[in-house]
């Protein structure tokens, strides 16, 4: 309880900043994992996501292709797909940049991670402006939302535009949404189901 009220401390203590403080706390994270659902357009993806420092990847599918698992290696830098179920027959050594794992918005599994979207965020807000818009809930919780613009002409991987809801007890952000120069929504994402530092089983990212 005490390190929840430290961190809501934190982050309205530096309300035109708020990102660099969620960035400060993730520096001491060391695993994670979440439930995630993203939206862009009439395309849904659901899926269990699980991430060790220094990025290693797991994602077991729900939506589509319920059952599919795939991970990501840094140290070899090749993603394993067993399309019907982990360590099932048959699977696949690809590379990261191979767009048939790509998400439908194009993002990569190697930079999938929370750690990438705050880099992205933080990119914009070099090149732009942040306002921090209010306390609101978001999956149940308590979260500042936080929405980054970039300067006329300025985006990140197509995104011009961030609104991000950051737990307020942890830093992270339960909810994203991403709009290209034009205004238009790319992608809405929620995340569910949080765990911080979980203890994952040996060889859980194993190829």
């Amino acid at each position: 309880m005490l390190g929840e009220l430290l961190m809501a401390s934190l982050l309205l203590a530096d309300p035109a900043n708020p990102i660099q403080s969620a960035i400060g706390h993730y520096q001491d994270v060391a695993s994670y994992q979440v439930m995630v659902k993203s939206s862009s357009g009439d395309k849904t993806e659901i899926m269990r996501y699980y991430f060790r420092k220094p990025g290693y990847v797991r994602m077991e599918f729900i939506k589509p292709f319920n059952g599919a698992t795939l991970i990501y290696d840094p140290s070899s830098k090749q993603v394993r797909l067993w399309p019907f179920g982990y360590r099932s027959f048959p699977a696949f050594t690809l590379s990261p940049e191979n767009r048939l794992i790509q998400s439908s918005t194009g993002h990569r599994v190697d930079r999938s991670d929370v750690g990438a979207l705050f880099r992205n965020v933080q990119a914009l807000q070099e090149h732009g402006k942040t306002e921090v818009v209010g306390i609101e809930y978001a999956g149940g919780k308590e979260t500042m939302h936080i929405t980054v613009e970039g300067n006329q002409g300025f985006s990140v991987e197509a995104v011009h535009r961030f609104q991000l809801w950051l737990d307020q007890a942890t830093g992270f952000p339960l909810k994203i949404s991403s709009y290209d120069a034009a205004g238009q929504l790319i992608e809405a994402v929620e995340m569910d189901e949080l765990q911080i530092n979980p203890r994952f089983p040996d060889n859980f990212f194993g190829q």
